[in-house]
């Protein structure tokens, strides 16, 4: 099945670059693997030696285990990575899908007899592939902030409310909706204000397999004011999360995370990396310059807008007020309940709240040409 892949990469030194791009040291940190794993949105890296042998590899999920205990950016990936990289050798390409199966991986390296890397195969490349449904939502409400005026994307807005601008040719609330059903979401209430009848008659238009029960507010409630209008009784964790933002997170590996930590609120955190665009001093005794740094990258975990609340907290947000998540996290704080955090790759987070995010948003879907 993959003997031309093969052959395709002797023939071109292009196809070595771009294996090049998914390997790595064992030395760099966990802030520079995160990068790595978002520029190729693959979700691994294969770290190799001085010779280019495959000695491990580290996925996207190792570093959030590893953030989630030690917070550490700038420890090397040596620390936790996998020293037992599953592989195959030349000539076993076509048992690829069945080895990765087996073995519950999403990628796998093809090797020579010096262990050095000349293939990498994906199990979502793979003909008939595609992103897999699950059904780990199948129980959890999912909760959409859908009542701002989006004020940001005027003069769009002044048209249309800001959960039914179109990415590509799909609103981005219904896109939004769409990732949830593939881990079998059934169950949304979104929050509406602003223009809200044109939202409801949108998504009215067609048969859905999930429901949607619109919660109206007559004033604005802010990101968490109006979750005390649902009339239901929720009597597990749900998903909250706002319109304007696409999150690519594995649920499971989240509702797992928030469940056996005994979260009372689960926050979902995007890596971002910021680049100080000039040499920094650091400064010892007298002025005494001890080291120089050129354009010195900070890496910091920031809110993506989603979480994961306990029931119980519900009552703790005050009627017919605004009132924002951040303050229910405040309170929850003040009454030293635990809040924990759940990070994600950069990429992972496309918001369209500004102009220039929703161009990137609609690049990384591979809607336009970047």
């Amino acid at each position: 099945m993959y003997p031309h892949r093969l052959k395709k990469f002797w023939e071109s030194t292009s196809m070595n670059d771009s294996i090049k791009r998914f390997c790595v040291g064992k030395d760099i940190t966990v802030a520079d693997a995160m990068q790595s794993i978002n520029s190729g949105s693959k979700g691994i890296l294969f770290v190799t030696d001085v010779d280019d042998k495959l000695i491990g590899c580290v996925t996207d999920g190792d570093i959030r285990r590893w953030l989630l205990k030690t917070a550490d950016f700038n420890a090397s990936i040596s620390r936790f990575m996998s020293i037992a990289p599953k592989y195959l050798r030349r000539g076993q390409a076509k048992q690829a899908r069945q080895f990765m199966l087996e073995n519950s991986i999403t990628a796998v390296p093809i090797v020579d007899r010096e262990k050095k890397i000349i293939d990498i195969i994906y199990l979502n490349e793979l003909p008939g592939s595609g992103r897999i449904r699950s059904s780990v939502l199948k129980t959890t409400p999912v909760v959409i902030m859908a009542g701002g005026k989006g004020t940001r994307l005027y003069p769009y807005t002044k048209i249309l409310p800001k959960p039914l601008i179109p990415v590509g040719d799909i609103p981005i609330l219904e896109r939004i909706i769409n990732r949830f059903c593939e881990a079998g979401a059934q169950e949304f209430f979104i929050s509406v204000n602003y223009k809200r009848n044109m939202i409801k008659s949108y998504f009215g238009e067609d048969e859905h397999p999930y429901t949607i029960e619109y919660i109206d507010e007559d004033i604005p409630l802010g990101t968490c004011g109006s979750i005390r209008l649902i009339q239901k009784q929720f009597d597990k964790p749900f998903i909250v999360t706002n319109c304007d933002t696409l999150i690519d997170v594995d649920f499971g590996d989240l509702m797992s995370y928030h469940l056996s930590s005994q979260n009372l609120i689960t926050v979902v955190a995007a890596l971002k990396n910021t680049t100080i665009p000039y040499g920094v001093f650091e400064i010892g005794e007298n002025g005494a310059i001890e080291n120089i740094k050129e354009k010195p990258v900070i890496s910091h975990l920031i809110n993506t807008g989603m979480y994961v609340v306990n029931p119980e907290l519900i009552p703790l947000i005050p009627e017919n007020i605004m009132f924002h998540m951040p303050d229910l996290l405040e309170k929850v704080r003040q009454q030293n309940g635990k809040i924990g955090l759940f990070p994600v790759n950069e990429d992972a987070f496309l918001d369209m709240g500004e102009f220039a995010e929703m161009k990137r948003m609609e690049e990384k879907l591979r809607l336009v040409e970047g």
